[in-house]
């Protein structure tokens, strides 16, 4: 019998230097990633520019979010989630240091 995978497998039990991404689907026009944050967030000035739409949602933890067009950063916390347009600039301004943040991406072509 085939282990049943689980998306809170496998998470780090400390803080690890780089967030982890790992892909768990992969079609055509549609990708999806688990993301695991233990206090990452963006490089100052830097903002993610994608081709591809993203779903995403936190699982667990919390982030701030932010977009290029919003003065705030969003706080999300676990089952928040928002759907960003396929060239909208965004960031992730925090998350909180010693704690984990899981996230669920679901990249598509709109």
């Amino acid at each position: 019998m085939t282990p049943q995978p689980n998306l809170f497998a496998g998470l780090p039990a400390a803080p690890v230097a780089a967030e982890q991404f790992a892909e768990l689907l992969a079609l055509p026009d549609l990708r999806i990633e688990r993301i695991v944050s233990t206090g990452q967030c963006s490089p100052p000035d830097f903002w993610y520019d994608q081709a591809e739409g993203e779903w995403v949602v936190v699982l667990e933890g919390e982030a701030k979010l932010r977009f290029a067009d919003e003065a705030e950063a969003r706080h999300l916390q676990a089952g928040d989630y928002v759907n960003i347009a396929p060239h909208r600039r965004h960031r992730v301004d925090w998350t909180p240091a010693g704690r984990t943040t899981v996230w669920l991406a679901v990249f598509y072509r709109a």
